[in-house]
């Protein structure tokens, strides 16, 4: 029998040594585990030191358009296109920033070796982080086939080790709204043909505080199936950073751009005297370039109070992000006040013809016309001709110092629907200024990852492509990018259901996903509360069936059984007595759906600070 040793080299599709049983969901992890169990994955061979990721490249992905011999990622000649990636930023040794995990494209020029199809190797990986991160990817010979699933090994400095669950989706059928980047062609030896081909970037749990030694990959998945592994890294801890404000891409949206500045208005919920800015590429087919950005207290509308402070991104002025990517802007000394508006400008000086997106904002925002240039600098508005009611790019403002943040993860009532345009009146926003208020727990910087007909169980947005949905991918789909990579996330609160149960998602379903997300935010020491779901009678579509699904639903998180830290009871802040399945008038928007501006305050008063910690 032929054995693939640590320096791969082993045949396609035959002659396997390990198997692994069982699958997970797509893009699911399970927790770390304290101890290892024999046999999931191959033990350290104890004459030979772990090996860096490249020395282990066993299989070509990519191969050059030009030349259609190369490349054979499923073991039937078909391949990725060098051309495609290329074009989507993701160039030879190229860093990609994904999830705030920095992983490298492979440097190998295409047709050659740039992955390791998983077999129990074990590579050498040193530092400690909060997650250890995969871009990868499954394969099933010659066709599209299931996710590939198998158990690995991380080994610590100080000797001891712990296993973890990797799920890598296929690169052909996996699904497109929790992959890294998606690519148009699938290369054949019969020449490339027009399919969507994947790669992704899966996370799984660290013990918070050691020092990663090596990581043993899964064992070998199958006589036709691999774990392909393209790159590994740890996410780097958070320390001295808070969020202050954030926001959820929500879709991928065509625009017809021309060298023109935006200037974006979002609100900071803690202040701090150094910040950084995240700008994220998510959804995207091509990169895109960002020439200048500025960041200023707001004034009145498009003009600044003050002179707009310049960023930059690793010593430049601009930057470009790659398809699926984030970047982050250098530390600059510029304070950000609590409770202000901020002014991001941030020019495009090419043609752009669609950006992700966060698609209800509840507030104004400008950019100039087309052909205007870099207008970042300006600290007038007469530039800024016209207006926009959408957040593109910008995800995130960072502060130094503070304890770190809480998420609100929900639909369009966290996302502000209803409430007061301008006025910053969320609910996140007001629990913000009562934890500012008080003294008696940490003042928590207050992220809200609200989405506008989001769902907790199943996606909007198909997660490919422009699209006019812009309800994002489900609350389970963006838990890693939403949530649990977000700046000096301590405590999440869960609020969502409502669309599910609108749409005829069951009750099971959404407790179900409910359950799982709360297991992956407790595997990453998380504190997660759940909300139970407002009242919503005398909506077009909120049905007796519908009312029953809530009620079973909320009776769930008040029962909690160990799920949740803790329960916040929205529904009984804000419903009517008389009629349960109601809102009181008082606090209706409108719509019998989204609460008005009372009704987000019944929410924030009613919530136990000392519950969040």
């Amino acid at each position: 029998m032929l054995l693939r040793t640590q320096l791969g080299g082993r045949p396609h599709g035959r002659h396997r040594r390990w198997t692994v049983a069982g699958a997970v969901a797509a893009g699911a992890a399970c927790a770390v585990i304290a101890s290892t169990t024999p046999a999931l994955a191959a033990p350290p061979d104890p004459g030979r030191e772990p090996l860096p990721l490249e020395r282990l490249f066993d299989n070509a992905a990519a191969g050059d358009d030009a030349r259609p011999g190369e490349g054979d990622f499923d073991g039937a000649g078909n391949s990725l296109s060098a051309q495609d990636l290329a074009a989507a930023g993701w160039t030879p040794g190229r860093t990609l920033t994904i999830d705030r995990t920095r992983l490298t494209w492979p440097r190998p020029a295409p047709g050659r070796p740039d992955n390791v199809r998983a077999a129990g190797q074990t590579v050498r990986l040193t530092g400690r982080g909060e997650a250890l991160s995969f871009l990868v990817a499954g394969s099933t010979r010659g066709a599209p086939g299931p996710d590939v699933t198998g158990t690995g090994v991380v080994h610590y400095r100080d000797g001891s080790r712990a296993t973890y669950r990797l799920t890598a989706p296929d690169w052909r059928r996996g699904p497109l709204t929790t992959k890294a980047v998606g690519l148009p062609r699938l290369r054949t030896p019969g020449g490339p043909r027009a399919e969507t081909t994947r790669l992704y970037a899966v996370t799984v749990p660290v013990a918070p505080g050691r020092e990663v030694a090596a990581v043993t990959l899964p064992a070998d998945p199958g006589p036709d199936t691999d774990l392909h592994v393209f790159s590994m890294g740890l996410r780097g801890p958070t320390y001295g950073w808070t969020g202050s404000w954030a926001a959820s891409p929500s879709g991928y949206a065509a625009v017809a751009w021309t060298d023109r500045t935006l200037r974006l208005v979002v609100h900071s919920s803690v202040g701090g005297p150094v910040a950084r800015l995240r700008f994220e590429n998510t959804f995207a087919q091509r990169p895109v370039r960002i020439g200048h950005a500025t960041v200023a207290v707001q004034g009145k509308g498009a003009a600044a109070a003050g002179r707009p402070r310049a960023l930059t991104f690793g010593g430049g002025a601009g930057t470009d992000i790659p398809a699926g990517a984030q970047m982050f802007s250098d530390p600059l000394g510029f304070r950000v006040p609590e409770d202000a508006n901020l002014l991001v400008s941030i020019h495009l000086p090419g043609t752009v013809k669609a950006v992700p997106v966060h698609s209800y904002t509840a507030q104004v925002s400008y950019l100039t016309a087309d052909g205007g240039g870099d207008r970042t600098a300006e600290r007038g508005a007469a530039a800024y001709t016209g207006t926009l009611d959408r957040w593109p790019l910008l995800t995130g403002v960072d502060v130094t110092g503070g304890p770190g943040s809480v998420v609100t993860l929900g639909d369009s009532i966290t996302d502000g629907e209803r409430s007061t345009p301008g006025a910053n009146g969320r609910w996140p926003d007001l629990l913000a200024r009562r934890l500012r208020g008080q003294r008696e727990v940490p003042r928590f910087g207050v992220l809200n990852h609200g989405i506008s007909g989001n769902r907790v169980v199943t996606d909007r947005y198909p997660g490919n492509g422009t699209s006019t949905i812009m309800s994002g991918v489900s609350a389970g789909h963006r838990l890693e990018r939403d949530v649990l990579a977000q700046t000096s996330a301590r405590t999440v609160i869960v609020f969502e259901g409502v669309n599910d149960i609108r749409s005829g998602t069951t009750a099971a379903q959404v407790i179900a996903e409910l359950r799982s997300i709360a297991a992956r935010a407790h595997e990453r020491g998380m504190r997660v509360v759940a909300a139970t779901i407002a009242p919503c009678g005398g909506f077009h579509d909120c049905t007796e069936a519908a009312e029953a699904h809530r009620t079973a639903i909320n009776a769930h998180i008040r029962r909690n059984a160990g799920t949740y830290d803790a329960v916040f009871d929205f529904d009984a802040a804000i419903r009517d007595p008389a009629h349960p399945e109601r809102m009181l008038p008082a606090y209706d928007g409108g719509d019998h759906l989204h609460p008005n501006d009372a009704g987000m305050r019944a929410f924030s008063d009613s919530i136990v600070l000392r519950d969040l910690v």
